[in-house]
């Protein structure tokens, strides 16, 4: 676990970083149409000659779809990346000079011409920028897209057109090369590593979808679909941690192991091989089995299943393929489990010690942390935003929901972190990117999406005061009568109320005995609607935040006593201790609180609860 505010050495190697950040362009350009190529797909799968339901009229869709819609919409995308919405206009524009003419997926193509349109739109935007007459702009933008579509699409279809056609039939005589000699199997050897290294999604979109879809309207199935998606690799590493691992590695496994072979997301098992390098054997050893399993049985799939998951396999297998399609899952995931089961075991207690305890440690150290403003959003940042993201914003969505805390978690794709993020949670893989894009962000890496103890972290930030700095915390002298806290403004055996009355009154408090003005009571009132004050043992301290600072004359403290107590949430408090503060002058009376709440005497609440000495309280607190 890695927690920073600004940036510092480079996690990853500069070379790795510039493959993930062009294979992240170009899955980017195909991943927002994912749902047009499943449709496409089972279209395909249906109605096609040899698919479920043979029909020739509704068959008539698949052509006009591959050729034509699924180009212009990668083209769009990738126009609109690169220059916004008339980027993406300029980059259907000159997709469609590269389709034009053949009967082949230009989907290489579109990849190209698609950021070039947006390219040279975007730069003659910026050089005709603020040079337009008054009155003349719709005219200049119109004309100008116009004219300059018509040229990058003539471009593309007397130039880039047939050189990418013959780079198209290049690579698709090389796999067929490949398949013919038998030696497909060996490109697990880069495959598998690769999505370690979060390139599965430009692995997957960027270069075998192309060349699949290719083969797929020539032979009605490829299986280039099967060699990136194939969940078996992961499901028999996530097995063996799950057999024979310990502890909570132990107890993540069979979530790990839904989340992956059931809802595709495959990044879920990338920390588990991370924990132990060794396990990319395994991988490529289940990979190359699955692939050669797939060749022996002559499978494929009509189109790429996205996510990754079991049913999206099944969807796209074509009729009569399904042994096939499951043999090479099966295959591949117990050869991967036997080889990593052996790596497991070896490594078993040396993952427990140092990954395990050193999270407990960074959790320990970090408890302490202060922060100078609220936090109201948390990001978690992955390669496409889609998956392993989603799944670690739901998860601590749902701890912070339970735990009462009101903030916004969220997820999002590394290029399209919020500028608004104050927090931005990632895998370390991925640090040196992250840090690029939200550099104004505090940043946590973890090593799992899943399970990780960001909560623990975060959570602290919201049961102290949010104003802190950061500091060594100052004693405080006992005195005849402290001047923060004075025991006149001790008040013991209050008759119950609710929560905002009783922090009203600790406000009121406040303001008579010359500590705020007035308008820091509605401060209070609304610090303890955003967020609960209650901090434990029966203990809420509310204060106000942000401008109400402005409100306080001098730092003071107020205690409440309400025997009976006051309902926070599921809890109960019984002292509600108001706190107005300047500076660093209250926070020794806080250190000593915070003593009471942490201290191993489980019958403070009591005391505090039934006492009628007002010495007692104020001797516990200064």
């Amino acid at each position: 676990m890695k927690v920073e505010k600004t940036v510092v050495n480079t996690y990853l190697p500069s070379n790795t970083e510039k493959v993930q950040k062009f294979g992240r362009f170009l899955s980017g350009m195909v991943m927002p149409n994912i749902g047009a190529f499943i449709a496409w797909g089972l279209i395909t799968a249906l109605f096609i000659p040899t698919g479920w339901i043979p029909n020739a009229y509704l068959s008539k869709l698949v052509g006009p779809m591959i050729v034509y819609l699924l180009p212009l919409l990668i083209g769009y995308t990738g126009g609109k990346a690169i220059g916004g919405t008339r980027g993406g206009v300029l980059g259907a524009i000159a997709t469609m000079g590269v389709v034009v003419g053949v009967d082949i997926p230009m989907f290489i193509g579109a990849m190209i011409m698609g950021p070039l349109g947006g390219f040279v739109i975007k730069h003659f935007d910026e050089w005709i920028e603020g040079k337009i007459p008054t009155g003349f702009e719709m005219l200049v933008n119109n004309f100008s897209a116009g004219i300059i579509g018509a040229a990058v699409a003539l471009l593309g279809y007397t130039s880039i057109g047939p050189i990418v056609l013959a780079l198209n039939n290049m690579l698709k005589n090389g796999v067929e090369a490949i398949v013919n000699a038998g030696i497909l199997p060996l490109t697990s050897l880069f495959i598998e590593p690769g999505k370690i290294l979060f390139l599965n999604n430009a692995i997957n979109h960027g270069v075998l979808g192309p060349i699949g879809i290719q083969q797929a309207k020539e032979l009605g199935q490829s299986i280039c679909f099967l060699l990136e998606t194939n969940p078996g690799p992961g499901l028999g590493i996530l097995l063996a941690y799950w057999v024979f691992s310990k502890g909570m590695i132990k107890q993540s496994a069979p979530g790990a192991v839904i989340i992956h072979f059931l809802g595709g997301i495959h990044e879920i098992y990338f920390p588990y091989v991370l924990m132990n390098p060794m396990l990319l054997i395994a991988v490529i050893c289940g990979g190359a089995s699955g692939v050669l399993t797939f060749t022996i049985f002559k499978a494929g799939l009509v189109a790429t299943p996205s996510p990754g998951s079991i049913f999206a396999l099944l969807a796209m297998t074509p009729k009569g393929g399904y042994l096939g399609v499951l043999a090479g899952v099966l295959v591949s995931t117990v050869v991967s489990f036997l080889v990593a089961s052996v790596f497991v075991k070896r490594a078993n207690d040396k993952i427990d010690e140092t990954e395990l305890e050193d999270a407990k440690e960074k959790v320990r150290e970090l408890k302490g942390v202060q922060v100078k403003t609220r936090i109201t959003k948390i990001v978690f940042a992955c390669d496409a935003g889609m998956g392993s993201s989603a799944m670690g914003a739901a998860n601590l969505r749902t701890k912070f929901k339970k735990a009462g805390i009101n903030v916004e978690v969220v997820n999002s794709a590394i290029e399209d972190i919020p500028s608004d993020a104050q927090v931005v949670i990632s895998h370390e893989n991925l640090a040196d990117r992250v840090r690029r894009t939200a550099v104004n962000a505090e940043h946590i890496f973890v090593k799992d999406f899943m399970d990780n103890p960001a909560f623990e972290i975060l959570r602290g930030r919201f049961e102290r005061p949010a104003d802190l700095e950061p500091t060594k915390l100052p004693e405080v002298q006992n005195a005849a009568d402290n001047a923060i806290l004075r025991r006149a403004n001790i008040k013991l055996g209050l008759k119950s109320v609710d929560k905002y009355e009783a922090v009203r009154m600790a406000g009121q408090l406040l303001y008579q005995s010359g500590y705020v003005n007035e308008d820091y009571i509605e401060a209070m009132l609304e610090r303890e609607k955003d967020l609960s004050t209650y901090i434990g043992k029966g203990i809420a301290i509310p204060h106000g935040v942000g401008k109400s600072k402005d409100e306080i004359k001098k730092s003071g403290m107020v205690v409440l006593q309400f025997p009976d107590g006051i309902d926070f949430g599921e809890e109960k408090a019984y002292l509600i201790v108001g706190i107005a503060g300047v500076g660093n002058e209250h926070l020794g009376i806080l250190s000593n609180i915070a003593t009471v709440i942490d201290g191993e005497d489980e019958d403070i609440t009591e005391e505090l609860r039934k006492t009628n000495d007002v010495e007692y309280i104020y001797g516990l607190f200064i």
